[in-house]
């Protein structure tokens, strides 16, 4: 596993984007720390979806909880919290050797509230209190309405992973909101050097639809700007942390207080294309306090073959925003890639949700 160890030597967070009962049981993720360099995990809706329906290992706690006179949605609360709680609990050690970075494992709130700031923030609380570790992080979309949910949920203490950001604006907007909530709970007294940030911005869905629209425009110039724009989007955003974190007064002020940088997260790195390396959302965007999450074939790819070069991020945030420029004069709407995108995130997940219900209540059945 030397690239993997290359790669957290080089400043990058390996966390494993995937979750099951099974991983846990069967020593899996165990090996994963001991051996590949994991000192995180990340859950959505989709694994969840993909985890537990029709999956042998669920049947009985789902036959007992349904005994009991529990519904759908409280039995899958039941086992996604006991599952991620599980995961805390084998991440301690990591969580303890690196005074609270890493040894993180995050659980999503229910994807339908996604536009309801308020639902979002309560259910953030119920999630933090029923899991009931340290080393939890709560994700909440990046949405507009959920915006105050991020602010509100670090003033209470809560360690979040703002998931579902693409664009340099919003996640512009989702710093802010972090930075605020910091102020807020050091009004409150809470002790902020607990509060952990991870800002999750995805990758290979900006490829996938900006590569689709410049296939549509034809013609060379297009063309090579394929497989382009998901780097410089991320490298770009680097900068706004740079900006944020490293030069700004505002943090460097509550920095003095025990706060922590709100980390820039790499998600969506399993590239889509089959023409791209399987690690080019690894090793294109290496750089200090940077987490990337992987699938389990993108974390095989990278212990492979991943050509590990140091920083690959900070010398190219002014050529990020040149190929954003680029593209933009090219005739591609970036504005409108990444409010899609955003939608159709929430709705994937809001998809994935309600087909995790109906296997559920299949299986209670």
């Amino acid at each position: 596993m030397e690239k993997l160890t290359e790669l957290s030597q080089a400043g990058v967070s390996i966390w494993l984007d995937d979750l099951s009962r099974s991983r846990i049981t069967s020593g899996n993720l165990q090996q994963l720390i001991d051996e590949a360099s994991v000192v995180g995990v990340t859950t959505n809706p989709a694994i969840f979806q993909a985890a537990i329906a029709g999956a042998a290992d669920y049947a009985a706690d789902i036959a007992q909880l349904e005994s009991e006179g529990a519904h759908a949605e409280e039995i899958i609360t039941k086992l996604t919290t006991d599952d991620v709680r599980a995961a805390c609990d084998l991440f301690a050690g990591v969580y303890a050797d690196t005074n609270g970075y890493d040894g993180r494992v995050s659980i999503e709130v229910d994807p339908r509230l996604a536009h309801r700031c308020e639902h979002t923030f309560h259910q953030a609380k119920e999630l933090w209190q029923l899991v009931d570790r340290p080393n939890l992080m709560i994700k909440i979309p990046a949405t507009k309405e959920g915006l105050n949910a991020i602010k509100a949920a670090t003033a209470e203490g809560i360690s979040v992973n703002v998931t579902l950001i693409f664009s340099i604006e919003r996640y512009r907007e989702v710093t802010e909101a972090y930075l605020a909530g910091l102020e807020k709970a050091l009004e409150k007294g809470v002790d902020i050097s607990q509060i952990h940030s991870v800002a999750s911005f995805f990758i290979s869905r900006v490829d996938t639809e900006v590569d689709k629209r410049l296939e549509k425009l034809g013609g060379p110039d297009a063309l090579e700007m394929r497989g382009e724009a998901g780097i410089a989007n991320a490298r770009a955003a680097y900068g706004v942390f740079i900006e944020q974190f490293e030069e700004s007064e505002r943090f460097a002020e509550l920095a003095a207080q025990g706060a922590n940088v709100q980390r820039p997260l790499w998600a969506s790195t399993g590239v889509k294309n089959p023409n791209y390396s399987p690690t080019l959302y690894v090793d294109q965007l290496v750089s200090a306090h940077v987490v990337n999450t992987m699938p389990e074939a993108t974390l095989e790819a990278t212990a492979r073959e991943a050509e590990i070069t140091g920083d690959t991020i900070r010398a190219n945030i002014d050529r990020a925003h040149s190929v954003i420029d680029k593209i933009i004069r090219l005739g591609i709407d970036f504005q409108e890639v990444t409010t899609q995108l955003e939608n159709e995130g929430v709705e994937k997940f809001e998809i994935a949700w309600n087909e995790l219900i109906v296997a559920v209540e299949e299986a209670m059945k």
